[in-house]
């Protein structure tokens, strides 16, 4: 795909961010992999590196469980990308809030990246690295000190810690699924950026949005393509680094 197709669909863009008030975010890995936090489910991602157990199997809840020590092994060598920084996406989606363009970003991912490029409505759909509670008292603990631990992570009343990120075999959190029902039907545009729409029921909130104009923004092939009003099959951060934001 040459530059001028990809400055077509760019000024069909700028001019649906021009227009309306009301745009929503949909993202998935592809956002976050720019920022050098790896995709499961990429070719070069965790799913086809080689460990003792599946990343699937390992980030299941029966799993955790079962083998908490193997499980934290994994999860900080693997999941705790704290020193990760928001990229051009991150960055363009705060700005768009900002200017009361954006009304939310709806995330699959659980880096907290989109908080630290300054977005407030964020719906993380999967939970975050950021929330650790204790799973007998509570007490809230960061993902630094998580990060620090050793071992099986427990809370000083002798509990352990769980990560407050939505495992395999774990159900989605029934608040944040209403604020992104709501927010995505209230939509006059969704755009929907680096994810495949190959995970349930995160995938499935596209079918709540009833707006103008539904935009996908990936690099490879979606189950939505054919019902997008315009389809840029290129690297978010470059996409969104040419958005912009008039206030």
């Amino acid at each position: 795909m040459g530059e001028e197709y990809l400055g077509k669909e760019m000024e069909k863009l700028q001019e649906l961010i021009d227009k309306y008030d009301r745009i929503v975010f949909f993202g998935g890995a592809g956002v976050s992999t720019e920022s050098g936090i790896p995709d499961f489910r990429s070719v070069d991602g965790l799913y086809n590196q080689k460990y003792d157990y599946p990343p699937e199997t390992i980030l299941s809840h029966s799993f955790f469980m079962r083998y908490p020590e193997e499980f934290y092994r994994f999860y900080r060598d693997k999941m705790l990308a704290l020193d990760a920084k928001p990229n051009a996406a991150h960055l363009k989606l705060a700005e768009l809030e900002d200017a009361g363009k954006l009304t939310g970003v709806v995330t699959q991912n659980i880096d907290g990246l989109h908080q630290k490029a300054g977005s407030h409505h964020v719906m993380e759909l999967h939970g975050s690295v950021h929330r650790n509670y204790c799973m007998r008292c509570h007490k809230f603990y960061d993902a630094e000190y998580m990060l620090h631990s050793q071992g099986v992570p427990t809370c000083e009343c002798g509990g352990i810690i769980k990560p407050d990120v939505v495992l395999y075999e774990e159900g989605l959190d029934n608040g944040i699924i209403r604020d992104a029902v709501t927010t995505i039907s209230q939509a006059d545009v969704m755009i929907v950026g680096g994810t495949s729409l190959a995970v349930y029921p995160a995938a499935g909130l596209l079918d709540y949005f009833r707006g103008d104009a539904l935009v996908l923004v990936n690099k490879g092939a979606t189950p939505q393509d054919k019902n997008a009003d315009l389809l840029i099959q290129q690297p978010i951060g470059k996409v969104f680094s040419q958005i912009r934001v008039n206030k």
